[in-house]
């Protein structure tokens, strides 16, 4: 275990290093400082970074999670096996990387040795020079890397084939087999279609039975170039996009989420919920929401945000006089939203951004009123239950309430580093040096129209330019930030070597999430190979148009195909963390949401929401099952309470589906069908934002989701009868439909039997 925080601390040095920002001078003074221009301090090559991090990754996961460690008490033959296991993942994983370094033609490592590289490259250099001195162009100084002349040949087959089968064996026991289920399901698909037509050809052969590895005549070696993919492709690859993610984007929030741990903010941050709450009825309930809300969005992890503060909310919900199960799924559902909740979002809004090819700036901004309606409509739940069971308002303060100077100074840590992550991802770089801070410094600024351009703006402006708009050095300021911070705790200060278990952790939890980001891989590359999710897609599409052209007419026919979306993306993500549930169905399912007619970009939210909702999805709803270890309820029931309190997760995915503005971002509105390379819009829709178009969707879709809250609590001013609740879910339906002619009398319906619903409670009250 110390070897593997040793290791960890070492991991976190090099992926902070890495994420360095860009800070003005900063590369010119190491320069003049090591006498060396070519000397790189941050952002290494990948080439050479993804090798080294891998290796050390894996060697963290054996370290942590050895299966030596946990059977050396076992039989004999137990003890040997988990030697074996220990040895093969960290023996591939050199592999892995070795190979990598031969393959990849930036920098075929044989070939530096042998001497071949530089004499390829000399030749290149000087065709290319004949070349433009034969046409009168400019003399070339460089040329693209040429093809590895010396490579490892037919043993790549080997190397890839074993470490992927070691790779998913060891995520067995990490991440256990649901996880990587669909993985191995997928890699034992593509291996018998290759081995179908390896041995039968492709004639006559249905399209879902054979994958080709090349033409005519069959040879394994025609292969090479897709197995060579697995290895050195930036996209699909085992050390590639990915890999990418983890070290340029997510990493320093994973630093940021393990240092928030030590922090002594998370007390005062559920007290000041506490504060906030006391004249609401549902009190301690409210705080939960609240507190997991903001405490949610800097840890993204259901669990790990049910476990922080559910010891301190549930307990005070249960006192109130909540249910256990109701307490339970209040908080497993508010924890699991914090994964939606803007500005970090989680590991898996990261992934979203690269999958889809959105800046996380724009990511963050769509999912602003998802997440407002999510939480608003935990808060109605928690309204109606509170006047369900007479629970009244604490209103007063009390002694646990009161915040002390360092409860304020605490409060500092956690928000100014959220407000700092925040301000740097939604500023975009032109508008710096634009504004009148700026004017208070002198920046010349050329103004053009509605357009702005500063213009040699000082140090401190430029190094915000440099940093606005890029996750990654958002993420990384914070991290600073916070560490400065912590030296505002007293306890901090009696014990400050205490930051460097926080960044060891961090660094054992990137490399384990890694390891489940290697299963994630497999999916991927054997999915781009074999096209199952094409074929998937055309033929699920073609099924759904056999019912006929009336089921086109208002949308149902998009309704039962994202219905069917969702009940394949809830059987997928089931028992998942958030990041593989919402990937392994973006990649088998994402064509077919898209091949509907609906923007990439909200079909991969459609999929991401339904991931997090995994979480709260029984039979197997973690965040659920976390909450009643606290409660003491049955976590079975607990999870279902944790769906009635977090249902709008289930629905508004449909509701953005349909109206895909409300998401703010002209990429939710992109066309599929347009040309490649054309910015083309859905039909109806155009860039920018329709604000009173929205103010009067967002007026239907807040009365929808208050009819849809009192009636899954089956009460608002007095108890809910069966009629009155059908008739207000049948409402709600009908105020979300996009037909004026339906959703404006629905409107006025759900006014009048809101307006009778209280005039009767009031009539009641009064007469008793």
């Amino acid at each position: 275990m110390p070897f593997a925080k040793g290791l960890g601390l070492v991991l976190v040095f090099i992926g902070l290093m890495n994420t360095i920002p860009s800070i003005p001078g900063l590369d010119q003074l190491v320069a003049n400082i090591t006498g060396d221009p070519d000397i790189v301090i941050r952002k290494y090559p990948y080439e050479y970074l993804y090798p080294i991090a891998f290796v050390l990754m894996m060697l963290i996961v054996v370290a942590k999670h050895s299966f030596y460690m946990k059977d050396r008490d076992k039989a004999p033959m137990r003890r040997a096996f988990a030697i074996v296991m220990d040895v093969a993942l960290v023996t591939m994983a050199i592999m892995v990387s070795l190979t990598y370094v031969i393959e990849i033609d930036s920098i075929c490592l044989i070939d530096q040795f042998t001497g071949e590289r530089a004499d390829l490259i000399a030749r290149a250099l000087q065709e290319e020079k004949e070349f433009a001195e034969l046409y009168g162009l400019p003399e070339p100084t460089s040329v693209d890397d040429p093809a590895c002349i010396n490579t490892t040949g037919s043993w790549i087959f080997a190397i890839v084939g074993a470490a992927i089968t070691v790779f998913l064996a060891y995520n067995v026991r990490v991440w256990g087999f649901p996880l990587v289920a669909v993985a191995i399901l997928i890699a034992a698909y593509t291996l018998i279609t290759v081995a179908i037509w390896y041995v039968f050809g492709s004639e006559d052969m249905n399209k879902y039975a054979i994958t080709k590895l090349g033409g005519e005549p069959r040879t394994l070696m025609d292969g090479r170039p897709n197995v060579e993919d697995v290895l050195t492709n930036t996209s699909q690859g085992l050390l590639g996009r990915f890999m990418g993610i983890l070290l340029s984007s997510v990493f320093p929030y994973i630093v940021l989420g393990s240092l928030f741990g030590i922090s002594a903010g998370g007390q005062s941050l559920i007290k000041v919920a506490f504060l906030w709450t006391r004249r609401l009825r549902g009190g301690p309930a409210h705080a939960a929401i609240v507190s997991s809300a903001l405490f949610g969005t800097i840890s993204g992890g259901p669990v790990t945000n049910v476990l922080s503060t559910g010891v301190l909310t549930i307990p005070m919900m249960l006192k109130r006089g909540f249910s256990r199960t109701f307490a339970g799924g209040v908080e497993a559902a508010a924890s699991s939203g914090g994964q939606i909740m803007p500005p970090v979002m989680g590991v898996a809004a990261f992934v979203l951004a690269a999958m889809t090819v959105t800046p996380y700036r724009e990511v963050i901004i769509a999912a602003a009123l998802p997440a407002a309606a999510y939480f608003g409509v935990l808060f109605l739940t928690v309204v109606f239950q509170a006047r369900k069971q007479g629970i009244e308002a604490v209103g007063e303060k009390t002694p646990d309430m009161l915040l002390s100077r360092q409860d304020y100074l605490n409060l500092v840590m956690i928000f100014a580093p959220i407000l700092m992550i925040l301000f740097l991802l939604v500023t975009p770089k032109e508008a710096i040096g634009c504004g009148p801070i700026a004017a208070l410094f002198g920046v010349e600024r050329v103004v053009n129209g509605d357009s702005c351009l500063a213009t040699d703006l000082p140090f401190l402006f430029k190094l915000i330019q440099n940093s606005a708009g890029d996750a990654g050095s958002a993420g990384w300021w914070a991290v600073m930030l916070l560490v400065v911070l912590f030296f505002l705790d007293p306890k901090f200060r009696e014990r400050p070597t205490q930051i460097f278990g926080a960044l060891s952790e961090a660094g054992i939890l990137i490399s384990t999430l890694y390891l489940m980001f290697l299963s994630v891989s497999v999916i991927d590359f054997c999915l781009n190979f074999t096209g199952l999710s094409g074929f998937i897609a055309r033929d699920v599409t073609g099924l759904l148009r056999l019912f006929g052209p009336e089921l086109q007419d208002g949308g149902v026919f998009l309704f039962a195909a994202l219905f069917v979306t969702m009940l394949l993306a809830i059987l997928l993500g089931m028992g998942m963390p958030t990041v593989p549930a919402y990937v392994n169905v973006a990649l088998l399912m994402g064509p077919l949401v898209i091949g509907l007619g609906i923007a990439p970009f909200t079909a991969h939210m459609f999929i991401f929401f339904f991931a997090v909702a995994s979480a709260i999805t029984p039979p197997v709803a973690v965040a659920a099952f976390a909450a009643a270890s606290i409660t003491h309820a049955d976590p079975m029931k607990t999870g279902f309470a944790a769906v009635g309190a977090g249902i709008v997760m289930f629905i508004l995915p449909f509701i953005f589906a349909f109206y895909p503005e409300l998401l703010l971002i002209d990429a939710a509105k992109l066309d599929p069908f347009a040309t490649p390379g054309a910015v083309a819009f859905l039909e109806g829709y155009g860039p920018g934002i329709d604000w009173p178009g929205l103010a009067l969707l967002l007026v239907r879709l807040v009365l929808a989701l208050y009819l849809i809250a009192s009636a899954l609590v089956r009460f608002d001013a007095r108890r809910l009868g069966r009629v009155e609740l059908l008739v207000r879910l049948a409402l709600a339906i009908g105020i979300l439909m996009r037909m004026p002619e339906v959703h404006w009398p629905a409107v006025a319906l759900a006014l009048v039997t809101i307006g009778a619903h209280y005039g009767v409670a009031r009539r009641r009250v009064a007469e008793a």
